[in-house]
């Protein structure tokens, strides 16, 4: 079997399973949907790669997804250089993200933390900053879930060992998700008759 044979094996493999996270993404999709509706915001983190799944999560819902819609908040936490650099010199990378979560977020919003082997610290403070914080939480994690597992309201394992697919599974649920939050909730809220009292 070829590289490219191979990988595609595997990722159709894992992505097969994502079926059985129907239920996680129904639960998933009303958190986002009643927290964006209702004025709060989102805030997304990762670090390498799942940076920038988080970092595409977060444009999907700022800009837009797939139709025209108004735009609703969600920081990637991972953006500022001068932030990070600063918070990571200062108090430690552990912090990065910990250290944001309560600069940016309160209660009522949602932390979206990704990783793929479930083990960085800075996703498990800023789960913990979430959690002390009043915000509801998200974790998409890797593997068997690391020391992240069961620290998110709402969590989603993909237990391969192989990087690449988990990111290609996290990834594919965030773009899901983001499909089920506008159809269900943003689109049909901005297409509802707006009230004259």
């Amino acid at each position: 079997m070829t590289v490219l044979e191979q990988g595609i094996h595997d990722a159709a493999e894992t992505l097969r399973s994502l079926g059985a996270f129907q239920t996680e993404l129904d639960r998933a999709a009303a958190l986002v949907g009643k927290t964006l509706v209702g004025g709060g915001k989102l805030l997304v983190c990762g670090n390498g790669g799942s940076a920038g799944d988080g970092a595409d999560f977060a444009t999907e819902f700022a800009c837009r997804f797939k139709e025209d819609r108004r735009p609703y908040p969600a920081l990637n936490l991972a953006a500022c250089g001068s932030l990070l650099t600063a918070t990571g010199n200062d108090y430690g990378f552990e912090e990065v993200f910990a250290r944001s979560v309560r600069a940016f977020g309160a209660p009522g919003d949602v932390l979206f933390a990704l990783s793929t082997s479930g083990a960085s610290k800075n996703i498990t403070a800023a789960l913990h900053a979430a959690r002390n914080g009043g915000l509801s939480s998200v974790a998409l994690l890797g593997r068997e879930g690391g020391v992240a597992r069961g620290l998110a309201d709402i969590e989603f394992v993909i237990t391969s060992q192989i990087t690449a697919r988990i990111q290609e599974a996290h990834r594919f649920l965030l773009h899901i998700l983001c499909e089920m939050v506008d159809s269900e909730w943003l689109l049909p809220a901005e297409k509802a008759p707006q009230s004259t009292s």
